[in-house]
């Protein structure tokens, strides 16, 4: 990277706002007006890197890239500050304190490989970002050793390969190629003449030591080996591409130690793979196949949990023939049995897995290289809304509570590892999950702040986050189906599966199962989260219901007092979600308990909804209400929400207040969620420039790896787009709120 001394004058902290280069000296103006003047200077003991040039340290041209630098410095934002041992008078150097955006032009991705090529965003393009992604994350390769549409000579032809990974630490030549990557559009099908599999065979065979190949356009994927027989150029098939440094025999069947965590898409394109061929091949129809699909990834996850050497795979000699499945579906069979006895709220002991033989070894082919457990919340969760959203979405007023918002609510009220935590309506399990994972990375961020080694680190972490998921994750539901699939998803975070009950909510307790009678919810829970069905399309109009809540009874108001009194009679019915805020105001305990819940704009400012706002206030502080964005829940609903964050009042306060005729005065926390990181046709949004050019930002995380069987933690820069959403913003923001208040 280029080092260059920079000088100030007169100021502390600033913004540089623009560059001009003069030779090897440059002249920058700050966001105040001063002038900052350097030169490259490679000796200087505090340089700032500017990350956006690639020169090495120590060099320096003398007529920089007069289209780019001009372009890329001024759109990329410092933070500088000079260090504290400078008086003013002196000349500082100065470090760079935080380094913001590159850009990227409208309709363009930036490439993932190199970090600086913006290519069309196409949907082709999509799917090789992802796969590129996916090479170097899950499959271990150096981005160095994989080169994008790279020529090949196919005879007098000169095709570009979408991808090629080549024989680490040399040259990039067709003879070192190794492994060859096409990817298409999900418009084109594995049969086209033109870009179909054939197209990455011929590729294959014009390099002599490319062993490896994968055709994919996002929902199909296939994998080949090249073979030599009898003179003859041949394509096996085989579940998957060999991972960097892995033997055949381990690809053919992995050890749990190089399963990989899936990243970014590509456990979505293989839910999506596996659901469809179910479909396509099995006969079913799609909401079938997803319950077939179910009881595999319940073997998956207790492969991953209890076997001590992988169960869940198939080789490539045992996709086909009848020999080869029938080993798969023993191993599978053996599993199932487990599962079934692990969960018989969830499968049926009589219930088996109703699969084709080539089916079920093509669906555990293209799952058994990942770690499901080890795999990123945000991308199972993806993966899992993909396949639920699209058999389980009812007509009872349930739409999935977008992460963002999940996030943002449980961000809000800071869930502990004592808290007992639960979701009335939980649907899908989106806010319960969310909640789950936030206090999992808080122990784990305590258990490695104690330090030792890994394997007491990850022992201690385990036993926390089981003891925790078992006893302080509650979550209720009245479908069914609804409860068995959120069970899944649990599963595949970390657990939390007991803690799911199939029970109306709204009804008395004394008719629910006895497991779930037994918690004695109301008045125990410390955090509610909930977004209830919405709507006057499925009114409650059971009399034992409604007569048990005071919003189940008519009120009547006093124009002249300006209050609302509560009357005898019932009413005839009532939207779910007015009977909800009272009973998770129950749930909470006196004083203490907090919740957040989502509902329609009407409770919140419809005149003749009066009465619940009064119930509200007389029962609850609110301590903040957010306005939600119309395009929250799209592309499935468009309606108008908001989250309110309530506290439940003691006795006493109540008492107090109703003693003196008024309510006492408090701050309340608003704001408004006008960017939600999406359009109304669920398309991500991301931040522009004020040419309307997105924003990519550069990020580190930590990452789990394995060297020599034992896990290591690593720390991994990637750069992505600045998804446009403020949510998190709002969260951390009333966070600050909550502490200036204490």
């Amino acid at each position: 990277m280029l080092s260059v001394l920079i000088t100030l004058t007169s100021y502390t902290v600033s913004t540089i706002l623009s560059i001009q280069w003069h030779g090897s000296d440059f002249r920058a103006t700050a966001v105040n007006g001063a002038a900052i003047h350097g030169c490259h200077d490679d000796r200087a003991r505090n340089p700032v890197f500017v990350r956006s040039v690639r020169v090495p340290t120590g060099t320096f041209p003398a007529k920089p890239l007069e289209n780019s630098l001009p372009k890329i410095f001024t759109a990329t934002l410092y933070k500088i500050k000079p260090r504290s041992d400078m008086s003013a008078d002196q000349v500082p150097s100065l470090e760079i304190d935080k380094t913001h955006a590159i850009v990227v032009q409208q309709g363009k991705l930036l490439d993932f490989i190199d970090g600086t090529t913006q290519r069309d965003e196409t949907p082709e393009e999509y799917v090789r970002q992802e796969i590129a992604k996916s090479l170097v994350r899950e499959y271990g390769y150096a981005k160095r050793a994989i080169a994008v549409e790279y020529t090949v000579r196919v005879g007098s032809q000169k095709p570009r390969a979408d991808l090629v990974v080549f024989i680490p630490d040399v040259e990039h030549t067709q003879e070192r190629a190794y492994i060859i990557v096409e990817c298409k559009s999900q418009s084109v099908k594995p049969s086209d003449r033109k870009d179909g599999i054939g197209q990455l065979q011929s590729y294959m065979s014009a390099c002599p030591n490319a062993i490896y190949g994968m055709w994919t356009n996002g929902i199909e994927r296939f994998c080949y080996r090249k073979l030599q027989r009898s003179g003859r150029i041949e394509f096996e098939e085989i579940p998957d591409i060999r991972s960097c440094g892995q033997s055949e025999d381990e690809a053919e069947r992995p050890r749990f130690d190089q399963l990989k965590p899936a990243t970014s898409d590509t456990l979505l394109f293989a839910f999506r793979r596996c659901h469809n061929y179910i479909a396509g091949n099995q006969g079913l129809q799609k909401p079938e196949a997803f319950w077939e699909f179910l009881k595999l990834i319940f073997c998956k996850i207790h492969d991953e949990r209890g076997s001590d050497q992988v169960q869940f795979y198939a080789a490539g000699n045992e996709r086909h023939g009848v020999n080869g499945p029938l080993k798969v579906k023993n191993r599978l069979e053996r599993l199932f049995a487990v599962v079934k006895g692990d969960y018989p709220t969830i499968f049926k002991a009589s219930e088996a897995i109703d699969l084709n033989l080539p089916v079920l070894a093509y669906i555990v082919s293209q799952l058994q290289m990942y770690s499901l457990l080890e795999s990123d919340i945000d991308v199972k969760g993806r993966a899992y809304e993909e396949i639920v959203g699209a058999n389980l979405r009812g007509d009872r007023g349930e739409f999935f509570t977008p992460r963002n918002i999940c996030r943002m609510a449980v961000t809000m009220l800071d869930p502990g590892e004592k808290d007992l935590i639960l979701d009335p309506a939980c649907g899908t399990g989106g806010f319960l999950i969310t909640a789950m994972n936030h206090v999992i990375e808080k122990i784990r961020e305590a258990e490695h702040k104690k330090g030792g080694n890994v394997e007491r680190i990850e022992t201690a972490t385990r036993q926390r986050i089981q003891k925790f998921a078992e006893s302080h994750i509650v979550g209720v539901d009245l479908n069914p189906n609804l409860v068995k699939a959120t069970k899944m998803n649990m599963v595949m975070n970390n657990d939390g599966a007991g803690g799911l009950h199939q029970g109306h909510s709204l009804e008395s307790p004394a008719k629910w199962n006895e497991e779930l009678r037994n918690l004695n919810l109301l008045g125990r829970v410390d955090l509610l989260f909930t977004n209830p069905p919405f709507g006057s399309k499925i009114p409650v109009d059971d009399p034992a219901i409604l007569e048990k809540y005071d919003l189940g009874h008519t009120w009547t108001y006093d124009q002249q007092a300006d209050s609302w009194t509560k009357g005898r009679d019932v009413q005839r019915s009532q939207p779910p979600e007015i009977l909800f805020i009272e009973r998770c105001v129950r749930f909470l305990k006196p004083g203490t308990g907090r919740m957040a819940i989502v509902l329609p704009d009407g409770i919140l400012g419809s005149p003749g909804l009066g009465y619940v706002r009064e119930w509200i206030l007389s029962n609850t502080r609110v301590l903040a209400t957010i306005d939600l964005h119309p395009d929250t829940f799209q592309p499935s609903v468009s309606i108008q929400t908001s989250v309110l964050i309530l506290q439940r009042k003691d006795d006493e306060q109540i008492a107090v207040e109703t003693a003196a005729k008024r309510k006492n005065d408090y701050s309340v926390f608003m704001a408004v969620a006008n960017h939600i990181g999406h359009d109304k046709r669920g398309n991500i949004t991301y931040v522009r420039d004020p040419k309307g050019n997105e924003i990519v930002e550069e990020v580190t995380q930590m990452s789990k790896e394995y060297e020599n069987g034992k896990p290591v933690y690593r720390r991994q820069t990637t750069r992505r787009k600045v998804v446009d959403d403020n949510t998190f913003k709002i969260a951390q923001a009333f966070r600050q709120w909550l502490s200036d208040l204490d």
